[in-house]
């Protein structure tokens, strides 16, 4: 399964209330699923469908799902989130910071569930960890606390290896972080680090 099916737990979760509540729901709730790169037809998307159906959900009958897919265009997220915060979904179910951050803006009401989010404290999507606050929460990739523990294995892997080039985009919050990361724990492994 994908990244997104594991998302289907956090749906379920937002779901506890209206469940704790009621034996049946008067009507389905609504999903809106925002894919920044993945199409509609992906195997991430399949993969929550399939995620879905192994928790008990019936589409149709306890769920109905509003998908929008960018399909990698940036230009389109914030209109697509701000479509699913008009069809009035119950959760929206994001992937990526680009996506999350999008949804944010869009609905301080809505719940929404990130995936693939690299570091969502440094990006501003929540307050911390433990307490995330607001109406974000998911899955995080930890990327800037897992750059340096990286470096160790690939240095472990590659014993002789002296230089390491690290790609970085300067406008993606995240990257500044693991930047730094990298600079802090390459020392220690006789390690010089070339930027791009």
């Amino acid at each position: 399964m994908g990244r997104l099916a594991i998302l289907v737990a956090g749906v379920t979760m937002a779901f506890k209330p209206y469940v704790a509540f009621a034996q049946q729901p008067a009507s389905p709730r609504r999903i809106g699923v925002l894919l920044v790169g993945p199409s509609l037809e992906s195997k991430e998307a399949q993969a929550f469908r399939q995620g879905l159906r192994d928790a008990g959900y019936s589409e149709g009958r306890d769920v109905v799902i509003e998908w929008r897919s960018a399909s990698g265009d940036y230009d389109k997220v914030s209109g697509l989130a701000a479509d699913l915060v008009e069809s009035k979904v119950d959760v929206m179910v994001v992937d990526g910071t680009v996506g999350t951050r999008s949804a944010k803006r869009a609905t301080s009401n809505i719940p929404i569930v990130m995936v693939l989010v690299g570091d969502p404290v440094g990006s501003g999507l929540v307050a911390n960890l433990a307490h995330p606050g607001g109406n974000v929460t998911g899955l995080s990739l930890m990327i800037p606390d897992l750059t340096a523990k990286q470096l160790q294995l690939l240095k472990e892997a590659i014993p002789r290896l002296t230089r390491v080039a690290v790609l970085w985009n300067p406008e993606t919050p995240f990257h500044a972080k693991v930047v730094e990361n990298l600079k802090a724990a390459a020392p220690s492994l006789s390690t010089r680090l070339l930027w791009q």
